[in-house]
């Protein structure tokens, strides 16, 4: 692999960068693998790779950004971690395995502003016929009775091995360099427990780069960033500082599961609260953290 890379990068003039992300995966076949334990000290973060089936382990934290699906802006204020392993495909592919324990898209929720009452405005309903005011009623009743707060929880929705990295991407700013099939899991408790943008049968697909977008319009091109490369004192475990990956490309559907019983009710207004469906060119996601990555043989000697 790590000649592939040197190869393919050194066109564009970045082969430093792309042999020294690779030298780690590349050290881990020839490091002997002792009992199976906890990685200790600077490569405690990767106690979740799967050591035993993966080649290298990934560790990434989105600790700013946000998320914005239609007309509504979630800022990321609490990290969000995606971990795991990386394998050799052909064509210098790579494979993405899960976590050890299955947490390899952490479930964090994020503050919604404006809570449940900028979610659904019962106001939305019109019309002043009997059925029309027993529906505003009965939003009313449900939705503003002070249970106002709400967050927003980006899942996973497919297996870890549809994650697609693309390492060359990563390095050079061009294509996709991460790409995740997500849904955004909407939480009140007069939500139920079931309320998504997205699904595992209809994800939002978030096909990020550290280059520069082009979307249709309303958006505009975004740029994302590489960050700042450092190497531990043994020059085997890297980590990218203020790595930023961004789209505003991406398509986003209509919710699903909104309000239990009264979804046929609920849905609808917060589908138009929302402004989803949302086209391509109406969303944007920006990840900004941090990266870590290393030889699975490193980490095993390490424990």
């Amino acid at each position: 692999m790590l000649r592939s890379i040197l190869r393919m990068t050194s066109v564009r003039g970045r082969a430093l960068f792309a042999g020294g992300l690779l030298v780690a995966s590349i050290a881990a076949l020839s490091v002997a693998s002792p009992a199976s334990a906890t990685p200790k000290g600077e490569y405690e973060v990767f106690a979740d790779c799967p050591l035993t089936t993966a080649t290298a382990c990934i560790h990434a934290s989105a600790e700013s950004g946000d998320f914005t699906v239609g007309k509504k802006r979630v800022p990321i204020e609490k990290r969000i971690t995606l971990q795991g392993g990386l394998n050799e495909k052909e064509n210098d592919e790579l494979e993405f395995a899960a976590a050890k324990d299955g947490n390899t898209l952490s479930k964090t929720p994020q503050k919604v502003p404006g809570g449940l009452s900028g979610l659904v405005n019962c106001t939305e309903i019109k019309g002043s016929g009997f059925f029309e005011k027993a529906e505003r009623g009965t939003c009313e009743a449900i939705f503003e009775n002070g249970l106002t707060g709400a967050t927003a929880t980006t899942e996973l929705a497919a297996p870890a091995n549809q994650i697609q990295v693309n390492l060359v991407n990563l390095l050079v700013g061009e294509g996709t360099a991460l790409q995740l099939p997500v849904k955004v899991h909407l939480e009140n408790p007069l939500l139920g427990g079931s309320c998504y943008i997205g699904s595992n049968s209809a994800p939002i697909v978030l096909p990020l780069t550290t280059g520069t977008t082009n979307p249709p319009a309303p958006n505009k091109p975004i740029k994302g960033n590489l960050g700042t490369l450092e190497f531990n004192s043994e020059g085997n475990l890297l980590t990218i500082k203020g790595n930023s990956l961004v789209n505003n490309e991406f398509a986003a559907p209509a919710t699903n599961g909104c309000g239990g019983f009264f979804e046929f009710l609920i849905g609808p207004i917060i589908n138009s609260q929302l402004g989803v469906p949302s086209a391509a060119g109406h969303n944007t996601a920006i990840l900004t953290g941090t990266l870590k990555q290393a030889g699975a043989g490193v980490v095993k000697a390490h424990e």
